[in-house]
């Protein structure tokens, strides 16, 4: 029978048999250990600073936002309010303008066409109607015509031209007319007076009683501008 000693021996061998066998599968076919994979790169991020970008980001949008907001709505009231177009356009002045006389229409010569250029480079509004003068010895303007009003205000941009239709008489043979070689136009608002020659190498004539004057409009409109 074996003795104590020797079952020792026995099982002392089987152990470094197992031993050897576990170290033989670990290395995979004699390649040795394999390396342990590398660890994951984490960024520490501070929660503050993190919230405090996100407040910066939201902040700034939200000016981009209302600025955008504003933007439209000055668009809007442009295009929706020429009034405040309109009031921001200082009055013409006979500085601004270039106003001369033209004869309109055929035969009997009853009318002439006043025109007031925009020569500034910058706009300007036209208020109401010319207030012509064409005698000294008629102190008095002459009057205007109602139905020619335009149905907005005149503002003329840089270059752009207004008219006003001029009646000048009734046309009759028998008619009583005086000749006027020149005459002075007001421009209404405070806008100054204006020597104009008169059209023709005659000039023209002209009857109190008959004489009217319509708005300066930006184009003359058959109807409106037929007196």
């Amino acid at each position: 029978m074996p003795t104590s000693r020797s079952r020792a021996t026995v099982l002392a061998a089987a152990g470094a048999a197992a031993l050897a066998l576990s170290l033989t599968a670990c290395g995979g076919n004699g390649s040795g250990p394999k390396a342990a994979a590398p660890a994951e790169a984490t960024v520490a991020v501070d929660p503050a600073k993190n919230e405090a970008g996100e407040k910066n980001a939201d902040a700034e949008a939200a000016t981009v936002s209302r600025a955008g907001r504003a933007e439209r709505a000055e668009t809007a009231r442009s295009a929706t309010s020429p009034g405040a177009t309109v009031a921001a356009a200082p009055v013409c002045t006979t500085e601004d303008l270039k106003i001369s006389a033209a004869r309109h229409g055929g035969p009997p010569h009853t009318h002439i066409v006043l025109t007031a250029k925009n020569t500034s480079g910058h706009s300007c509004r036209m208020t109401g109607h010319p207030e012509i003068q064409f005698l000294e010895s008629h102190r008095g303007h002459v009057p205007p015509v109602a139905k020619s009003r335009p149905a907005a205000p005149v503002v003329l941009k840089a270059g752009a031209p207004a008219y006003a239709m001029v009646r000048l008489s009734d046309g009759g043979v028998d008619e009583p007319t005086e000749p006027v070689s020149g005459f002075s136009v007001t421009l209404k608002g405070g806008g100054g007076t204006a020597a104009v020659t008169a059209p023709g190498r005659g000039g023209i004539a002209v009857d109190p009683a008959a004489w009217r004057t319509g708005y300066w409009t930006y184009e003359l409109r058959n109807g409106a501008d037929d007196f």
